[in-house]
């Protein structure tokens, strides 16, 4: 079993930035992708971004380009998602995810972590 926290959220104006952090525990045999999605209110969620175990390989939504990053630290067993020069647009609830490659399937999810842009 793999369990997944995610902090780092909150409220922050247009233009600004934020760090959202990823702490795994439980199993540590498999060499989980992780990644990240949204769901905005009142929208299906989307993926963000992934990385492979060594962080050699990712893979990023196409609107977050040079504006997000992910990273990771595998002996923190801790993922992270850099979010820069933030949009309204990307208020929505963020969720770390555990899987098995950078395309899914994703067998582990955190509660959640809530980012409010403000215009």
């Amino acid at each position: 079993q793999v369990l997944l926290v995610e902090s780092g959220g909150g409220l922050v104006q247009a233009g600004g930035s934020l760090r959202l952090s990823c702490a795994r525990a439980g199993r540590t045999d498999r060499s989980y992708v992780m990644g990240w999605f949204r769901q905005p209110p009142g929208k299906e969620r989307e993926f963000v971004a992934a990385i492979n175990w060594s962080s050699s390989n990712q893979r990023v939504l196409d609107s977050v380009k040079g504006r997000f990053t992910i990273s990771r630290d595998n002996v923190k067993n801790t993922a992270y998602l850099q979010m820069n020069s933030l949009k309204p647009e990307d208020t929505a609830t963020y969720y770390c995810a555990a899987g098995s490659s950078l395309h899914g399937p994703w067998d582990y999810w955190g509660q959640g972590t809530q980012v409010t842009v403000s215009s």
